[in-house]
């Protein structure tokens, strides 16, 4: 297999289609795929990392059967842990001669033979990673390494974006409805609960009163 040489166009078409999308699904699928044709490999995967159950959750993916996809749980502790626990790039020359892969059996089965996997994190926290499968022995180079890093960088930030404009939605859609006078009953009240509203002329006390 002819390695391809990866330029910055890839990555440029990578963080455009990112960087206009708000929807996180969409973000995931466009990745996966782009990783997959750039480096021209058998598939990519996203997965998102679960701290309550150590687990990682797919998100997306391209090039691989649903039956391998179904194989049963990632376990974060099992499947090439190191590039979760030590937050670097792991690269797996042979899925069947390797026990840091999880379910050879099932790599091997679904016609994989190496696997890259590239955590992705923002700020300090992990939230899941990014992973590549090759048809065929493949020993990723530097180029290979480099581009997915920055690939999952670009779509750690994208989700994050996705995060906080949900975030910023719901709290906007909540200060319309707070602000609809259909639904604000003021009874003498301002919006904000306990601050008296201005007395009306009539209600001014006078004197002697």
């Amino acid at each position: 297999m002819d390695k391809p040489i990866v330029n910055y166009e890839t990555l440029i078409r990578i963080t455009r289609a990112i960087s206009v999308i708000r929807d996180a699904e969409e973000i995931v699928l466009i990745t996966v795929e782009g990783v997959t044709h750039a480096l021209n490999v058998k598939g990519c995967t996203l997965f998102l990392f679960s701290p309550r159950s150590h687990e990682l959750k797919l998100a997306g993916s391209y090039g691989l059967s649903d039956d391998y996809l179904g194989k049963g749980p990632i376990s974060a502790l099992r499947s090439i842990a190191a590039s979760l626990q030590d937050a670097q790039p792991v690269a797996i020359f042979d899925v069947a001669d390797d026990p840091r892969i999880q379910y050879p059996d099932a790599a091997i089965k679904e016609g994989i033979a190496s696997i890259l996997s590239v955590p992705i994190i923002i700020g300090e926290k992990l939230i899941g990673c990014l992973r590549v499968y090759t048809a065929e022995p493949w020993e990723f180079t530097l180029n290979d390494v480099n581009f997915v890093q920055a690939v999952a960088q670009i779509v750690g930030m994208g989700l994050e974006m996705c995060r906080v404009n949900k975030g910023l939605k719901d709290s906007i859609d909540i200060l319309k409805t707070m602000r609809d006078p259909k639904s604000l009953k003021y009874k003498k009240r301002t919006p904000y609960e306990g601050v008296p509203r201005s007395f009306g002329k009539e209600e001014v006390p006078q004197p002697g009163a």
